[in-house]
């Protein structure tokens, strides 16, 4: 199964990722391993996930969601 997660930075911006692996994906993120965004903008806590059958169905929905305004995302979680 394939996740689109949203995390919350200690400057409170968002970022969303996609993983097969919500707990390991988060303790990369948290311990500096994660995606660049996530290495200089250190990870507060985790807000959101969704579960997928496919990688390319999780793959359409993080971009969906990465073009959506804070607005959005803040109504979604």
């Amino acid at each position: 199964m394939w996740f689109v997660y949203i995390l919350q930075c200690e400057d409170e911006s968002f970022y969303t990722g996609m993983t097969n692996n919500l707990k390991q994906r988060f303790s990369d993120h948290r311990n500096g391993k994660g995606g660049h965004y996530t290495r200089t903008h250190t990870v507060n806590k985790f807000l959101y996930s969704e579960g997928f059958e496919t990688k390319g169905g999780a793959l359409k929905r993080e971009a969906q969601i990465k073009g959506w305004r804070r607005e959005k995302k803040l109504n979604l979680i």
